[in-house]
């Protein structure tokens, strides 16, 4: 049954009307409000609240509350520009508001874009599977594989995640998984290993992006008066970003970047 357009609102936290790094080709990229997860990483804890009683923006910048078909209308604006790649929704959680985004891509699929849905995968049920068959594109974020560190590094378990992977699979869907490489947390070379040997059974894994840790959110964090989770932790490098895309290559047929 499909999902009616209209009289269905979202919380957006803002939009990119030219990015590059949220999926293939160049994207219009939905940054959706809210997340159930508290990774120690995050460089967007102004996504965290799903319905902030004061929006974090200006309607320009796509702060606010969205019909789908608004949306829509807003992405046509750059057809010409994405045409190489799509419109990808992220955030925050896109899936914490997964009707929506089941509605959005819908339409964006009959204007003949690509849809692609970056997500943690903490959502896992019907309406999700719903919203999948809208997607022609999945990025899944994997934090590990260690049952123990997960809850630490997120607050959630791991099998939600695992099970979305699996289902990824099955269902045949096109995807890419997406890990975070933080000093002292994941970065050894036993759980590198352990990762990439796990995703060589995918065969519908078509890359591995590498995102190495970084600071640029810590200002954020001392904006809104929370405590850094990983404060005095360094970035790192270019050099140790690639000896880990290499690890990857070495043991994966898909692409890594």
């Amino acid at each position: 049954m499909h999902t009616p357009a209209e009289g269905l609102l979202a919380h957006i936290h803002s939009f990119e009307s030219f990015g590059t790094v949220d999926g293939p080709g160049i994207r219009f990229v939905v940054f959706m409000q809210g997340c159930p997860m508290r990774c120690l990483y995050c460089h967007n804890p102004d996504t965290w609240d799903p319905a902030p009683q004061a929006e974090g923006g200006t309607k320009a910048s796509g702060a606010g509350l969205w019909s789908a078909s608004q949306m829509l209308e807003e992405v046509l604006k750059y057809r010409s520009f994405i045409r190489t790649g799509g419109v990808t929704c992220s955030g925050g959680e896109p899936l914490m508001q997964a009707k929506f985004v089941e509605a959005f891509f819908r339409l964006c699929k009959a204007e003949g874009l690509h849809t692609c849905l970056d997500t943690s995968g903490v959502y896992f049920n019907e309406q999700v599977k719903q919203t999948l068959e809208q997607c022609d594109l999945v990025m899944l974020d994997i934090k590990t594989l260690d049952d123990e560190l997960h809850p630490r590094l997120t607050g959630h378990t791991r099998q939600r995640n695992q099970a979305f992977l699996d289902y990824l699979e099955q269902s045949g869907k096109t995807f890419w998984v997406r890990h975070v490489v933080v000093p002292g947390l994941n970065d050894d070379t036993a759980h590198l290993t352990a990762l990439a040997t796990h995703l060589k059974q995918y065969h519908h894994l078509e890359c591995v992006e590498i995102l190495p840790y970084h600071t640029m959110g810590e200002m954020k964090y001392e904006r809104m008066g929370i405590p850094y989770p990983l404060k005095g932790v360094p970035a790192m490098t270019r050099e140790q970003s690639q000896s880990i895309r290499d690890l990857f290559g070495g043991i994966l047929k898909c692409k890594v970047q």
